[in-house]
């Protein structure tokens, strides 16, 4: 039985007790002496793993202190949240609370009414992160969302980085500085940095590593259900946090898997363990993932593809040289004109690690690991420039890849410059292999020792020192409304009905969905910020689904601050939309432009609104009988 590659090229072949003999010097009595002490103090072995230990102790410290780093403004600041994406961390917010309501009210996970009133949000559809959001119930009902979310954010950021160092220390490079450097660009790249922005369920990557390994596991003889099991339950737990991750994950293995089919005829002969084990891991993952899809592509408010705006994100291709705005080297000014927002950051690697990643790959490119990389980052790198390749902010009206399967089903739901986001593992391995390289001709040739950790010390610090990350920016957020916190609400909710906001919450105001995670989601609301098909036949995808006619006028209302001339039409649009809304109570919080849609809501309406829990409210239930 052949024994299972514990490692990449350079590594392939030696086992973890292989390299335990070779790094701990063998203690051979003599005849007539007495054997060494084998206590834990005294045996090489035990001072070899105890130092083994604190190198892995002060690593992981280190990720530790980086991601709160990241994430300080928000721990510091409890009353401030992301300024660069409160939209997507309020919708966190609000998919925590739903993790909680699903185990203290037994609430169905897959599909939610308790937003966009009456017809509801596809979670599975919606990155509802039901991974995370369930074990984190507990401190939800206990600290809340908003504290929780900062829990989530930064343990993602340690947890990635932690699980890449142990797979890389463990199994796929010798040198334990290799496999940190490794681990600290897998989990703070600039583009994990940038997703830090409102995308915790993106930033939590800590299971590709372990896929990444239990992939590699699928080539021993005899093991293929033992191999393929856990394989399937990680393939699962991933698709419950983002399978958007996955989908990249998947489709990278298989490029290194083919290269080294091509490469290597020698791994031919694992070709059947590797496919019966692969065939395990899809028959667990299809078993236990059936119904969940079956609800996410054909449940209630399921939707194709993704808005037409976000189909058109790609990559700048002057983005791969420059520094993102979240990196001390960065320049935000610079920055906006080659990314989307500050979130989709994407490829933003800077020309020196752009020239060390490629003589990285010139120097190991007969490794077969390298090779499968550099392939893999070039076809991510090829897709992520989206269906027209743009220089500098400006189109150049070549087309690019994308444009060939923008179309094909599952890839049509896929953002295309998030396949950049796949680059920052391939970078981190390439870096780690290239490290532990260098560390072997230390070992090698003790004459050059010191020239070459000189070259190798000053080429690291020369490509990551610029792409050091720098703390999320923060923004004060407005507090919730005593009308909300005191209950005061639910008498007018009674019977099933909503609570309506001005204006109704949307990408630019989504304030509301705190208020509802706030109060453990009891306080139900129509529309919101979510995805759900639009009004045409194709059931498109679109920003808080089909609007209505009351909605889009409080948005214009909002936007522009004037008072637009109301008729009769208006009014019977307001209360069919209020009756569609099964609404209660229409609220108004103190916000940009009140004066105009507090006037606006009383010429609909002909009610005075009275101030109450520091909000305007329209009792409109006489209204709608």
């Amino acid at each position: 039985m052949d024994p299972v590659p514990d490692r990449v090229d350079g590594g392939i072949g030696e086992t973890e007790s292989q390299r335990t003999q070779e790094n701990v010097p063998a203690a051979v009595p003599s005849a007539g002496t007495p054997a060494p002490r084998t206590g834990r103090t005294g045996h090489p072995a035990w001072r070899w793993l105890r130092a083994g230990r604190a190198r892995d102790t002060a690593a992981v410290l280190s990720f530790v202190a980086l991601a709160f780093w990241v994430t300080a403004r928000l721990w510091l600041h409890p009353d401030r949240g992301l300024r660069s994406n409160p939209m997507d961390q309020a919708f966190f917010e609000w998919m925590l609370a739903h993790g909680a309501r699903v185990l203290t009210h037994l609430d169905y996970p897959f599909v939610s009414y308790r937003m966009n009133v009456p017809d509801g949000i596809n979670m599975m559809a919606n990155t509802s992160v039901l991974a995370i959001s369930l074990p984190l119930a507990p401190l939800t009902l206990l600290l809340g969302p908003r504290p929780t979310f900062n829990i989530f954010l930064t343990a993602a950021l340690v947890a990635t980085a932690v699980a890449w160092y142990f797979v890389l220390a463990r199994h796929l490079v010798r040198s334990r500085f290799a496999a940190w450097i490794g681990a600290l660009f897998c989990g703070f790249a600039p583009s994990m940095v940038s997703h830090a922005n409102g995308h915790p369920n993106i930033v939590a990557q800590f299971l590709v590593p372990l896929i990444v390994w239990r992939t590699l596991r699928l080539r021993q003889h005899g093991r293929w259900l033992r191999n393929g099991v856990p394989l399937g339950l990680l393939i699962v737990w991933q698709a419950f946090i983002n399978l958007e991750i996955l989908l990249m994950t998947a489709i990278g293995l298989g490029v290194v898997a083919v290269v080294a089919l091509l490469r290597r005829p020698e791994v031919r002969r694992d070709v059947r363990p590797f496919v019966a084990g692969l065939g395990v891991a899809a028959v667990v993952a299809l078993v236990l993932l059936a119904y969940p899809l079956s609800v996410q592509f054909f449940g209630p408010q399921s939707y194709h593809g993704l808005p037409p705006l976000i189909r058109g994100y790609g990559a700048d291709l002057g983005s791969f040289v420059a520094f993102s705005r979240e990196s001390i080297g960065g320049d935000a000014r610079t920055a906006k004109f080659l990314a989307q927002n500050p979130t989709e950051e994407n490829a933003f690697f800077g020309w020196p690690l752009v020239v060390l990643v490629l003589a990285l790959v010139v120097w190991l490119r007969h490794n077969i690991a390298v090779v499968g990389l550099a392939v893999t980052g070039l076809l991510f790198a090829l897709l992520s420039l989206g269906p027209q390749i743009e220089y500098e902010g400006r189109p150049t009206g070549i087309p690019g890849p994308w444009r060939l399967v923008v179309n094909v089903p599952v890839l049509d739901s896929a953002v295309p410059t998030r396949w950049a986001l796949a680059i920052a593992p391939v970078i981190g391995l390439l870096l780690a292999i290239g490290v532990d390289r260098a560390v072997e001709l230390t070992r090698r040739y003790p004459r050059a020792a010191v020239p070459i950790r000189a070259a190798g010390v000053t080429m690291l610090a020369m490509a990551l020192v610029p792409l050091v990350p720098t703390p999320l920016p923060a923004a004060k957020i407005a507090p919730t409304p005593a009308f909300v916190s005191s209950g005061a609400w639910r008498q007018y909710a009674d019977g099933g009905r909503s609570v309506v906001t001005l204006p109704l919450p949307a990408t630019q105001y989504t304030d509301p969905l705190r208020w509802s995670a706030q109060t453990g989601l009891d306080m139900p609301i129509p529309r919101g910020y979510f995805l759900g098909p639009d009004a045409h036949p194709d059931r498109r995808a679109a920003f808080g689904g089909p609007t209505r006619p009351s909605s889009l006028l409080f948005a214009w209302v909002s936007k522009s601050g004037k008072v637009p001339k109301l008729n009769a039409e208006n009014r019977r649009e307001l209360l069919t939309d209020l009756r569609f809304w099964r609404a209660g109570v229409v609220i108004l919080a103190p916000q940009r432009n009140s004066l105009a849609l507090r006037q606006t809501m009383t010429g609909l309406t002909g009610i005075q609104p009275t101030k109450t829990g520091g909000v305007w409210l329209w009792d409109i239930r006489p209204l709608l009988g």
